[in-house]
């Protein structure tokens, strides 16, 4: 008796390499799904009483200090924007910045 082979036969299609649309062609013709939208009207239909809601849980002494900081998170996030991630990298030798540079190579 043969044993299966892992593969048995079938292989994946690979997706097309570079852009598989033609020039003026929309990957998604028919736009976001219309349920869709109506979720996202529905929930911003609610913003300004998850908004007090937040607020009341944000300033409620009694609530617990995570739910809080929570709350508080919340409310600024869509106040101001969640804060950008940023990474410092310094040299170890001397803690100067580390300096990228980018040289273009003759095509000869």
């Amino acid at each position: 008796m043969k044993e299966p082979s892992a593969n048995s036969g079938k292989q994946r299609k690979k997706p097309p390499a570079g852009k598989p649309f033609q020039k003026g062609q929309s990957g998604n013709p028919s736009g976001r799904p219309k349920a869709l939208k109506e979720v996202v009207e529905l929930a911003r239909s609610h913003t300004i009483t998850a908004i007090e809601a937040l607020a009341q849980i944000a300033a409620k002494a009694s609530a617990p200090e995570s739910a809080r900081v929570s709350a508080a998170n919340a409310l600024l996030d869509r106040a101001w924007g969640k804060p950008k991630d940023t990474v410092a990298l310094e040299n170890a030798e001397g803690g100067q910045p580390f300096q990228i540079v980018i040289r273009k190579l003759s095509d000869g």
